[in-house]
This record gives structure tokens, C-alpha cells and sequence, in this order.
């Protein structure tokens, strides 16, 4: 990805601030996600077809994912050991996001749409901090 577009949606051209927004937008996603989930698991299955305890225990993990990824955005130079761990748990959530709806879980139409697209903006969160990594480790 270009760093002119990567600007373009961070709004800056300085790479440490690129990937420290990317970050931020990521944990508050996340963290909102995660929430909705801990609040009304059993509302939220009913509509997309998944279990209120699996939804809960996702939650759980969302929160807390959310959370750690808010402290590291937070930090003015996040390691880069941090982050790729923060891009390979993304892409593998976005993986997983993908392939549950047709390996493991008999969504509703609402969740057949739901999953696929949450996994996707998720892995989207990694291209973009993986290309923002880039750019700042290459000044």
C-alpha cells in the first residue's frame, strides 16, 4: 500500500502517527465489539445465529484484546514485536471470521453477513498497521 494512501486515511504523513491511529481505530473497534457482545450475548446469537455463551466468552476476549491494543496505540514508539503480534492475531481473526461461517456455525442471513464483514474490516486493521509498520521501520 502506498504511503500517500496510507496518508490519505490517517490524515498525516509522519508513519509513527500512522500506525499509532491505526492502532487506536483498531482497540476502539475492538473494544466496542467486545462490549456489545459482554452486554447482550444472547440478544446478539438470537440475530446472527450463534450461541450467547460462545458470543460471551468472544466478548470476553475482544475486550481485553481492545484494551491491550488501546495501551500499545497509546505508547508514542509501539514495539515492533507488539504490533506484529497485534497483525498476526488480526489476520488470524479474520481467517477464522471467514471460515467459521462455513465450518463451524449456521448463521442466520444477518450473521452470514455479519461474520464474513467483521473478519474483513479486521484484516483490514492489519494491512493497514502492517504497511504503517513498514513505513516507520524504513525511516
Amino acid at each position: 500500500m502506498s504511503t500517500a494512501i496510507l496518508a490519505g486515511i490517517a490524515r498525516t504523513d509522519e508513519p509513527k502517527t500512522m500506525l499509532r491511529r491505526f492502532l487506536a481505530l483498531d482497540a476502539v473497534v475492538t473494544l466496542f465489539n467486545g462490549l456489545v457482545y459482554l452486554v447482550a450475548p444472547e440478544e446478539v446469537g438470537r440475530l446472527i445465529g450463534v450461541d450467547g455463551g460462545f458470543l460471551l466468552g468472544l466478548g470476553i476476549f475482544l475486550a481485553l484484546f481492545g484494551v491491550a491494543v488501546g495501551a500499545l496505540a497509546g505508547r508514542r514508539q509501539p514495539a515492533a514485536l507488539a504490533v506484529k503480534t497485534v497483525i498476526e492475531l488480526n489476520l488470524l481473526y479474520g481467517i477464522v471470521s471467514i471460515a467459521s461461517v462455513v465450518l463451524w456455525f449456521d448463521p442466520s442471513t444477518a450473521g452470514a453477513v455479519w461474520i464474513p464483514l467483521q473478519g474483513l474490516v479486521v484484516a483490514a486493521f492489519a494491512l493497514l498497521q502492517i504497511s504503517a509498520l513498514r513505513a516507520r521501520d524504513a525511516r
